[in-house]
């Protein structure tokens, strides 16, 4: 299974809005298939797995899979079949098929036809490998993620501003590699216009590739200034989305436009754009997940509105201890720990010196925002 799962993570962001599955047949103790699916609309991880062994598989072969067979014709035909016809008699899988209409039933169809199945095999790193799948097939909206990198009292920069660099190299890197997966990564106007990003995943070894680049610039302060942020203007311009409201003038979304960049107006009877607009928009587009990595005050609004689904937070050994300092996040006043916002089904790691902690976001029943906060422009 884990060899299963390391070919799975060669369609690394590949896939969507399909899972990253891998699959590999033994025979005698011995892999003598693999497969794994690349891309949307390509065969699936069982199929190539079967065509690599060449013939039919000896009596007594295991195909072990990280996520449930399909049982559902689709695109590429069902899996359960090509299993069935191939005579294998014995199937061992990571993960069910989150999806409700689906759970289950792949196993279901493998044991009616004689095929004994085993289920839960590494089932958590088989699960977590999918979080935006996940997401999506579930809740029908896409995973809203965001991330941080702070010190170890929680602090995003310091007084002045200086952030460069709180974590080390080995956790920069990571981020990368996350933003390799997200078919869409955003930001804030001020976060633009502080650092000017140029938000693409650069991972070692690999092309530099794009994902969707939204800016959330709900007065459009992004395009008065005489210098144009670089991700208006690079090779990657038609990739960028900018979301706006109509307080930002019709004038600079034509100019926008103009230069190639794609503009979202959704409609607000305030500067910021709403939530719901925004995750209908992506739903309409296909885009399954959206890595945030704007600074506190984006990432902080995003948890106010109850809106944040997945967090990750970077933490390195430092110490800034000033109240002065900027907080990883506010907004909202919280007196009881009863009432905290809480990260489950929790991954820990090292990074070199520093550590990631992410997890999916849970909110308590009563959540209490200051009202003296900002708002987002």
């Amino acid at each position: 299974m884990r060899r299963a799962l390391e070919l799975a993570r060669q369609g690394w962001g590949a896939t969507h809005p399909n899972p990253m599955v891998g699959a590999v047949i033994v025979e005698e103790g011995k892999i003598v298939g693999e497969g794994f699916h690349a891309e949307d609309g390509g065969p699936h991880a069982e199929r190539l797995a079967l065509l690599a062994r060449g013939k039919p598989p000896r009596p007594g072969a295991t195909l072990y899979v990280t996520l449930e067979p399909c049982s559902t014709p689709g695109r590429t035909g069902a899996c359960t079949e090509a299993i069935i016809a191939a005579g294998l008699k014995r199937v061992v899988a990571g993960a069910t098929d989150p999806n409700p209409a689906h759970a289950g039933g792949g196993f279901e169809v493998l044991r009616e036809a004689g095929v004994e199945v085993t289920t839960g095999v590494l089932e958590r790193e088989c699960t977590d490998l999918n979080l935006i799948f996940n997401h999506w097939i579930t809740h029908r909206t896409p995973l809203i993620a965001a991330k941080s990198a702070v010190t170890l009292d929680g602090r995003l920069a310091c007084r002045t501003g200086e952030s460069k660099w709180i974590t080390g190299e080995v956790a920069r890197t990571d981020v990368h590699r996350w933003r390799r997966l997200f078919p869409a990564i955003a930001v804030g106007a001020g976060t633009v216009l502080k650092d000017n990003p140029r938000l693409t995943a650069r991972v070692a070894g690999a092309v530099e590739w794009c994902p969707l680049r939204f800016v959330f610039d709900g007065l459009l302060r992004t395009v008065v200034d005489k210098q144009v942020p670089q991700i208006y203007t690079d090779e990657f311009r038609a990739r960028t989305v900018v979301v706006t409201t109509p307080h930002g003038g019709m004038g600079y979304v034509r100019k926008l436009r103009d230069m190639g960049v794609q503009v979202w107006v959704l409609p607000s009877a305030t500067q910021r754009a709403p939530w719901p607009a925004f995750r209908q928009k992506c739903v309409e587009e296909k885009i399954t997940g959206v890595y945030f990595e704007g600074g506190v005050q984006l990432v902080s609004q995003i948890l106010q509105d109850r809106q944040l689904d997945y967090y990750f937070v970077y933490r390195a050994p430092v110490l800034l201890a000033d109240d002065r300092a900027k907080p990883m996040l506010n907004g909202l006043r919280t007196d009881k720990l009863a009432n905290a916002v809480r990260l489950a089904d929790v991954h820990a790691e090292a990074l070199g010196e520093d550590t990631l902690t992410r997890g999916r976001v849970t909110y308590p029943e009563k959540m209490f925002v200051d009202e003296t906060a900002f708002s987002l422009g």
